[in-house]
């Protein structure tokens, strides 16, 4: 599986120490940044990520940041991009199996790498359900965010 992968400076150290379990998993991964512990802002990070899920270059994206809000905060305000703040393995799997969730964001400062291998590795073999109810709520998704595109066209 391709996938797109960021962090702000406070979730820098958790992404650089879980690339083996990236390997591992046989992941083909890119890294969109940041590339120290020095600051940068979120949302630059989140738009590069998932800009690259959006255009079907990453099946998947993963972003690290303290908490995990503000990165899904950002990536939510993309089109396209269905993110999910996840510190439990079965959030990790149900988000994407129940909401086609597309970028998984995980707060460094609140879960620790073992937890985090579990995360990503629940999240990445999960598929999105068949059954017709989750799939009706993920069109009520996407009509919200037409809807919403609409209103900023003013139309």
């Amino acid at each position: 599986m391709k996938i797109a992968l960021g962090s702000d400076h406070c979730g820098y150290e958790m992404k650089t120490g879980l690339m083996p379990v990236f390997e591992k998993l046989g992941c083909e991964v890119t890294d969109y940044g940041c590339d120290s512990i020095e600051p940068v802002d979120f949302p630059d990070i989140a738009r590069r990520v998932c800009d690259a899920v959006r255009s079907g270059k990453h099946e998947r994206g993963i972003m690290f940041c303290g908490t995990g809000v503000g990165a899904a905060i950002a990536a939510n305000k993309i089109p396209g991009i269905r993110a999910a703040v996840c510190h439990d393995v079965y959030s990790s799997h149900q988000s994407v199996e129940h909401d086609d969730v597309n970028v998984m964001c995980i707060g460094a400062q609140i879960v620790g790498p073992w937890l985090t291998e579990d995360l990503i590795r629940a999240f990445l073999v999960s598929t999105f359900s068949t059954e017709e109810h989750f799939r009706r709520r993920v069109g009520k998704l996407l009509e919200l965010e037409k809807q919403s595109a609409r209103e900023l066209m003013g139309g």
